[in-house]
């Protein structure tokens, strides 16, 4: 079973504050595993993890991960100038986009960013924008299906992905990035989502390690970093593998000594892209029971809804719930838990084997620290939840206020209450 980093006793103080639903975060779960990442890539000199901001862009956790040593990946205007805002810098920052406005393509350059070009034609569009500059990124898509080593399940189907260069274009972009006075290259792939695999890492390092040595064969450009992006997952479910990032750091080592240590590029720094990996276990919904309803199914109504955390209703993802209070009771119920959006898909749970829920029991819907909050929205009015960070001495910071209907109505604010067409 998975155990909740609150009590249902810490939560009813916390509640008399901030009424939920709220998401949570374990400042203390976010350090360990932060470091538990750098010891298993300590033996790369120029290791950095770049901390997907999509997965959770929160400028307090952004602070968190900072101080642990990480850099920040944005795929947007919006995420750029919160990673400057949180005073990342330079280098500090990638910039990893597809389908990309000129605005953003300005701001990255304009704050140095490193920035990952997606599409062979980015090359022409960013040199007519600002200039080439002399750090740049490619993003590699070696098209085919992509499978571990010694699994015979298909991972993911690149070639089906909107990612990412071909091989071709990606040797031929090299050139001409050169020529347009690029200095220090680097390339980056993700070829699939939410492994549970410990070889993801070491075999798609094995794919990048030896196109970088092509690249250096049949270019002269030698690449001085490889960002091996995201793609480790977490274990959703219970009784799913957890993947050991030490045992991943030691086996994406063995590929960088077999394939670039021979061609004598010893001193390629690598790079990833975490989101999911860096937070999920460690944020968490929390809701109250407020409704039951007895028709062909048992179902509980939460005071949380799809609007704050979606991937069950649109994904059908599985994301395990513990009623506070009742770790150790029998799960003897069978529940659909609900929330109140008018979409039947809006359910947490479907047919969920729980402990009997009383009306004002509160529920911790797990792993919810990633792609959780930042993936809410405002269908049927509903408004954003509050975010609060359990600091590691047991205090609780509020690191964002819930919306109230002023928040909700403040961009009709143009039509200065006059609604007459």
């Amino acid at each position: 079973m998975k155990k909740p980093f609150v009590t249902k006793e810490q939560i009813e103080e916390i509640a008399k504050t901030y009424p939920t639903p709220f998401h949570i975060y374990d400042e203390k779960g976010i350090r360990e595993n932060a470091r538990a990442l750098y010891k298993a890539f300590s033996w790369n000199k120029g290791f950095r993890e770049y901390f997907a901001v999509k997965a959770t862009p929160n400028p307090f956790i952004m602070k968190v991960l900072q101080s642990e040593g990480c850099g920040f990946d944005c795929s947007s205007l919006t995420e750029l100038m919160l990673s400057d805002d949180v005073g990342a810098k330079g280098h500090d920052i990638m910039f990893s986009s597809n389908a990309t406005p000129d605005a953003d393509f300005k701001k990255a350059f304009e704050l140095g960013a490193i920035i990952n070009l997606d599409d062979f034609t980015h090359i022409d569009v960013l040199d007519k924008l600002t200039g080439i500059p002399e750090t740049i990124c490619c993003r590699y898509n070696p098209g085919g299906e992509f499978k571990t080593d010694g699994s015979p399940n298909v991972m993911d189907t690149p070639r089906d992905a909107k990612y990412g260069f071909t091989h071709d274009q990606l040797i031929e972009g090299y050139r001409i990035l050169k020529e347009k006075g690029a200095k220090k290259f680097g390339m980056h792939a993700f070829l699939a989502s939410n492994t549970l695999t410990n070889d993801y890492y070491p075999t798609l390092a094995g794919i990048l390690f030896r196109t970088a040595v092509e690249i250096k064969e049949k270019t002269g450009v030698q690449l001085s970093f490889i960002n091996l992006s995201g793609g480790v997952g977490i274990a959703y479910k219970p009784d799913q593998p957890q993947n050991d990032i030490a045992v991943i750091g030691e086996k994406v080592k063995e590929q960088y000594e077999k394939i670039l240590v021979p061609a004598g590029m010893g001193d390629v720094a690598v790079f990833t892209e975490l989101g999911r990996f860096m937070l999920a276990p460690y944020g968490m919904l929390i809701a109250k029971a407020i409704r039951e309803k007895h028709i062909y199914k048992e179902y509980i109504g939460l005071d949380a809804c799809a609007a704050n955390l979606m991937r069950p209703a649109i994904y059908g993802a599985y994301h395990h719930i513990t009623v506070l209070g009742k770790e150790n009771a029998p799960l003897d119920h069978k529940y659909d838990v609900t929330g109140g959006l008018c979409e039947n898909c809006d359910k947490f749970a479907v047919d969920r084997m729980l402990p009997k829920i009383d009306i004002g029991d509160y529920v911790a819907i797990h792993d919810a620290g990633a792609h959780g909050f930042s993936m809410g929205y405002n269908y049927n009015g509903k408004l954003r939840s509050a975010e609060l960070l359990l600091r590691e001495d047991g205090s609780v910071k509020l690191i964002r206020r819930a919306e109230t209907p002023e928040d909700y109505f403040r961009t009709f604010d143009i039509f200065n209450k006059d609604y007459d067409l």
